[in-house]
């Protein structure tokens, strides 16, 4: 088992819990990890772009001219592709599927191989709570300052661009609307999170670490 510091709102030492081996220190499996975002993106392709061809465009009924005698080319019809207007040759169809089936010990593998990964750079942060008495975002970006202060990562709190994604244990109104407003962060329930998902962001802060570990264990082997 791995041990893990675990940080309170102020950034204070707030104890250490054991991470499972199989799950934040698995080897890490290029090949698998590839597979699974893959799929995950030919998922979220609506694969709504299409195209028409000559025979859908409208018009070009008429031939534009007679056959010989103008000394022009041959044409038959103006919705040829090589005509402004024409119909499109090859271009995409909607009818193209880019839907990937990918198996859940393989997506558990693949997110347990990035969550390795992001534990051994140091990426990972553990905080016991993230639930605040009022909705406000100057209070979120205390918490945020704080945990930067005590964990050196300066960009958590400083940066306007994404670079942290906050996994919950569970949904909070007060927790997300104040930490919303922060350009830095996304927040996300801990059911939620993917290979993809983790991969985008440079941290991971985990909220509730005991219920968190407790639910990706109950995901190994399955």
């Amino acid at each position: 088992m791995l041990k893990a510091k675990i940080y309170n709102q102020k950034g204070a030492d707030a104890g250490s819990i054991d991470l499972p081996e199989k799950i934040f220190s698995a080897k890490w499996n290029a090949d698998l990890v590839h597979q699974v975002v893959e799929s995950i993106r030919g998922n979220k392709r609506a694969g709504t772009a299409d195209t028409k061809g000559r025979g859908e465009v409208r018009g070009g009924g008429k031939k534009p001219w007679k056959q010989k005698g103008t000394g022009q080319a041959r044409h038959g019809s103006t919705r040829s592709p090589i005509w402004v207007g024409g119909g499109v040759t090859h271009g995409p169809l909607a009818e193209k599927n880019y839907k990937k089936k990918i198996n859940k010990k393989m997506r558990a593998g693949a997110l347990f191989s990035v969550l390795s990964k992001k534990m051994k750079d140091g990426e990972i942060i553990f905080v016991d709570s993230l639930e605040m008495k009022d909705i406000k975002t100057k209070g979120a970006v205390e918490v945020m300052a704080n945990l930067a202060k005590a964990t050196g990562f300066k960009m958590i709190s400083t940066s306007k661009k994404p670079k942290i994604l906050v996994a919950i244990s569970s949904k909070n109104e007060k927790t997300s609307k104040s930490f919303r407003n922060i350009p830095s962060l996304e927040l996300s329930l801990i059911q939620n999170i993917n290979p993809m998902q983790v991969l985008n962001y440079k941290y991971l802060l985990i909220e509730n670490p005991e219920t968190a570990v407790k639910f990706l264990s109950s995901r190994i082997d399955k």
